[in-house]
């Protein structure tokens, strides 16, 4: 899964929103490491929308422009979850290795 895809997903998994307050809030969601340029965030959501991850739930005019309002999908839900789990499961992978011990002589086969 892109980081767009898995920022999009997580943000419409609270909830519906229209495009910029999906990227308002990936922006909150990722502690501000996260920005998407319009054009991404629009390509994404396109690609989700064909893929049936999200769907559209309204449309209106607003100013002259189409504002739709996107949701995430039973299917897009369940591929979120399986992300977040696979995520969790690689820095948990990760901690251990960093915690202090003696790790490095066990798997060299040197401790005494």
């Amino acid at each position: 899964m892109t980081e767009p895809a898995f920022w999009v997903l997580t943000a419409l998994a609270e909830g519906p929103h229209h495009g910029y307050a999906v990227l308002k809030r990936v922006g909150d969601l990722s502690g501000g490491e996260t920005s998407l340029r319009v054009t991404t965030l629009y390509a994404t959501l396109e690609r989700l929308e064909q893929q049936q991850l999200i769907g559209v739930v309204s449309e209106e005019v607003v100013d002259g422009r189409a504002r739709r309002t996107y949701e995430i999908t039973p299917e897009g839900r369940g591929l979120l979850t399986a992300e977040a789990e696979r995520l969790l499961a690689r820095a948990r992978a990760a901690q251990r290795q960093l915690q202090p011990g003696p790790q490095l002589g066990r798997a060299l086969g040197t401790t005494s």
